[in-house]
């Protein structure tokens, strides 16, 4: 499953890029993350690992987030996986003037196991859940 989201930031890439590419800063925007953990390489560059644990809804999700490409301002590229799901995201940032950025999100989603069946069921949920965590990345960083 592929799917791209995007949203318009009314601040400089620069300035977007900065927050955005900070670890202390998701727990401010990204919804019920509980933990976010390094554990292995130069954190932020290709080849990185880190835990990321959420509680939403009384359930626990455990990601392994690897760092795939890092060529920021312009573009930061990772993969998330967890049982029955692996998620590559491309996360795009385009000057839309001096004062704006466009972020784009581009998702491809692979399901195993259970998840296969899952996905019958929660297909949209997937590119909802991006476009909130876009829109709650937006509204913390116009405010930072």
């Amino acid at each position: 499953m592929q799917f791209s989201c995007e949203t318009i930031i009314n601040l400089p890439r620069e300035k977007v890029v900065r927050l955005f590419d900070n670890p202390g800063n998701l727990k401010k925007w990204m919804e019920g993350l509980q933990n976010f953990d390094h554990i292995s390489g130069r954190e932020g560059y290709p080849g990185a690992k880190s835990r990321m644990v959420f509680h939403n809804d009384g359930r626990r999700l455990e990601l392994i987030e690897t760092i795939v490409s890092r060529n920021l301002p312009e573009e930061l590229i990772g993969t998330y996986e967890t049982k029955g799901i692996f998620n590559k995201v491309a996360n795009y940032f385009y000057e839309d003037g001096p004062q704006r950025t466009r972020w784009v999100s581009e998702n491809e989603f692979q399901f195993s196991g259970l998840m296969n069946l899952m996905i019958l069921f929660m297909r949209s949920a997937f590119p909802k859940q991006t476009q909130r965590h876009m829109e709650n990345f937006k509204t913390f960083a116009e405010n930072a």
